[in-house]
């Protein structure tokens, strides 16, 4: 949506989309385990597009969701982060593990510039076939090429080529597949 655009946090039309999305996250999180088709209502609602056979743990927490493309049969495992102001866009196939975060949000290094509430947003994108770990953390403008492994733990801050396993903080190539 705001990638590589300065914007303000408290912006009343951000503000707006965010209630928005909030609401809709909730009502996805206080659905039951047997409530599949009420949980894939909300997300066809509250994601830009999302692929059929597409699963999500609840909980879930997003910015904006409207800047979330999923692709067909990817699963998204419980406690995930999608700050998505900057466009996130996850392939088919992908396999993301409890308590990842993708960030597309960044703040500037200026203090003052911080203290004005000023922001900027990169997008993420996650290629096909590409399974997260446990607790990583992708920051803002980061791609993970097809059939990549991001080890558990993991802070990935820069973008990982496809074909390989990356693990470490910050993340780094250990080996091709």
């Amino acid at each position: 949506m705001l990638a590589g655009q300065l914007f303000q946090a408290d912006d009343p039309e951000i503000a707006a989309d965010q209630v928005r999305a909030f609401d809709l996250v909730d009502r996805f999180n206080a659905t039951g385990n047997a409530a599949t088709a009420e949980r894939r209502e909300i997300l066809v609602e509250l994601l830009g597009s999302v692929g059929e056979g597409v699963e999500i743990r609840p909980t879930f927490r997003c910015d904006l969701g409207t800047s979330i493309h999923i692709g067909a049969r990817t699963f998204v495992n419980f406690g995930a982060v999608f700050l998505d102001i900057g466009g996130i866009s996850i392939g088919e196939d992908v396999q993301i593990s409890t308590n990842v975060q993708l960030l597309t949000s960044t703040h500037p290094i200026d203090p003052d510039r911080r203290r004005e509430k000023w922001e900027s947003a990169e997008p993420i994108t996650i290629g096909d076939n590409v399974w997260l770990g446990g607790g990583v953390i992708v920051c803002p403008g980061v791609t993970i090429g097809d059939n990549t492994v991001i080890g558990a733990g993991s802070v990935v801050t820069k973008d990982v080529q496809a074909d390989v396993i990356a693990a470490g903080n910050p993340a780094r190539v250990h080996r091709s597949i």
